[in-house]
């Protein structure tokens, strides 16, 4: 598997000298699986456009989408990250999608139904639904959709792009797509008569509906795939809004989509007449524009970065509506390899750890990071907030005396001495080398000998990305969000055996048992999985794979002739689709 990458965490991540990843997300049936009031885990197959309408909701005028950050690739087969994710919503239509109902997510019908799995869990059916028409008016065909999944395994084109299909479908790991030399199509996609399609699966996937969310389900007609490296400069959709120019990691245009038709869609509103996202610019700047209101320009604007906290006394009072505030669907860790330090070192480690002042050097704030004890994030339905463990809290100054008595325990009775924890950090990065520091000199406290190796930005995530590296701590990734919002996309990517070899362990452990145990899980209705996932995550929190920081949160600024936004949960971004302009 591969991670997907969230905009929302980087600042804080590395910061903190970790990495920052993750992703989308989902919802199924069950029940409430957390302290979240409302929370709970729904899918709706009966749902049918039009899309319940937004209180206040007009039509007319141009939203304004502005963030420092840059889109890396906008082919939907390459979409990965979290902010593209929110933005092809409003042009890529998929087999199924999120609508939200008082602020949560709910599976809905999008393309086709939410399917029907067959006995044996193996074969999924989707049915197309009728009259859907690319903007052009042309009809979308059900072998564009298996077309789009064949190309999405061409990821030597498409190398960003999320890969759960190639290890759940059936050939996953040995088809390379639709182009070159080799089978036309995947034997994992079939489709039967002109309107179903069929996925055949290597081993159970029952978060597949959620799944089928992601851009790269989105209908690609085979004809139009002539240039698959530029397919993004003149894509066909179906959503609502077409594209007009992209000038690639500068700015995006939008206008409508004629041939959108609302009552077919479960999800999405065409309140703006257009979009204009514009990449690049000092988020703090924008943030400040937006926030004073001088232009109507800013008063139509929106940016996606989390507010700088120096502009929060602005945006209270008369002003508070302007923020947007709202989860994410993420969690930033400490990781400890459970390889190189054993279980009562790590216990030590997280005693020690001293959460209050790196929280403050790191310059997190109340709005946008909250004191993790868990693994899963609030927003992820499987969330319980039990009692933490010793040092796992998230909040404390840390005790290192408690943690070098527990260390020399440990020492003595394993005939061992000078115990090295060796990480790297950001040197270059003065809030990264301040909290270096704090996180240095507690260890050393507790009697470890510090091995802190500083490299440059441009190597960093290279250096914690390498599993042969010296380091036995704070390596990556340092953050994970949810590809979808069920413990099915954590567990199973971050604390089976083979998330080492993916690059993506958290805790660098290898236990057959735990991999079985995890895979039982993941077999479930997701339903009843869910509670399953919560009391795994508290066993695997007593094992000390990782030491909690924060759950990452949504809090942006939007102009005052703006409504309707709210955060979306499972991505850590403003809901674009029911976003509208007073006036």
């Amino acid at each position: 598997m591969k991670r997907a990458k969230v905009a929302v965490v980087v600042a804080l991540v590395a910061a903190l000298g970790v990495a920052a990843c993750s992703t989308p997300s989902k919802k199924p049936v069950g029940s409430n699986g957390g302290d979240i009031p409302g929370q709970t885990q729904v899918e709706d197959p009966t749902a049918h456009g039009p899309a319940a309408e937004v209180t206040g909701a007009k039509t007319g005028g141009t939203i304004t989408v502005l963030s420092q950050s840059t889109p890396a690739d906008w082919d939907p087969a390459s979409i990965y990250y979290t902010d593209t994710a929110e933005m092809a919503r409003l042009l890529y239509r998929t087999p199924t999608q999120y609508a939200f109902r008082n602020g949560q997510p709910v599976l809905v019908p999008d393309l086709t139904d939410l399917g029907t799995v067959s006995a044996d869990g193996l074969t999924w059916t989707f049915k197309l639904q009728p009259n859907i028409k690319y903007q052009d008016g042309t009809p979308v065909q059900i072998a564009d959709l298996q077309y789009a999944i064949d190309r999405s395994f061409a990821t030597e084109i498409h190398p960003d792009g999320a890969t759960y299909q190639q290890q759940y479908f059936l050939d996953g790991h040995t088809y390379k797509g639709p182009y070159g030399a080799g089978a036309p199509t995947c034997a994992c996609v079939t489709t039967e008569g002109t309107d179903t399609l069929v996925i055949h699966l290597a081993t159970k996937f029952n978060d597949l509906p959620f799944y089928m969310t992601f851009p790269l389900f989105a209908p690609v007609p085979a004809a139009h795939d002539t240039d698959p490296a530029n397919y993004y400069k003149a894509p066909w959709t179906t959503g609502p809004y077409q594209q007009q120019t992209y000038n690639p990691g500068v700015e995006l245009v939008l206008t409508k989509n004629s041939f959108w038709d609302p009552k077919t869609d479960a999800a999405r509103h065409q309140y703006p007449d257009g979009w204009d996202f514009k990449w690049g610019g000092d988020d703090v700047k924008s943030q400040q524009a937006i926030i004073n209101g001088a232009t109507p320009l800013d008063q139509t604007s929106i940016d996606y970065g989390n507010i700088d906290g120096s502009l929060v006394p602005q945006v209270q009072g008369a002003k508070a509506d302007q923020l947007i505030t709202g989860d994410a669907p993420c969690t930033s860790v400490v990781n400890l390899n459970s390889q190189k330090i054993p279980l009562d070192v790590r216990k030590a480690i997280a005693i020690a750890y001293p959460d209050d002042q790196i929280f403050k050097a790191s310059g997190a704030t109340p709005l946008t990071d909250e004191p993790a004890s868990t693994i899963l994030p609030p927003s992820v339905p499987g969330y319980k907030k039990y009692a933490p463990l010793p040092g796992l809290s998230g909040v404390g100054p840390g005790d290192p005396a408690t943690a070098k008595t527990m260390l020399q325990a440990w020492e003595t009775a394993n005939g061992k001495t000078d115990f090295t924890l060796i990480w790297y950090y950001d040197n270059t990065k003065p809030i990264a080398q301040q909290v270096n520091d704090i996180r240095t000199k507690a260890m050393q406290d507790a009697g470890f000998t510090v091995q802190a190796i500083g490299v440059a930005t441009a190597d960093f995530r290279k250096a914690i990305s390498d599993p042969n590296s010296p380091a036995n701590m704070l390596q990556a990734p340092g953050g994970w969000c949810s590809d979808w919002p069920t413990g099915g996309s954590w567990f199973p990517v971050l604390f089976e055996s083979h998330s080492i070899t993916d690059g993506l362990s958290w805790g660098y452990q290898k236990d057959a048992t735990l991999d079985a145990q995890i895979d039982a899980i993941a077999a479930l209705p997701p339903a009843d999985a869910t509670p399953k996932w919560s009391a795994l995550d508290e066993q695997l929190m007593g094992q000390y794979l990782v030491i909690p920081r924060e759950y990452n949160k949504l809090a942006i600024v939007q102009g005052s002739n703006l409504g309707g936004t709210i955060g979306d949960g499972t991505m850590g971004m403003p809901l674009f689709q029911n976003m509208f302009v007073k006036s």
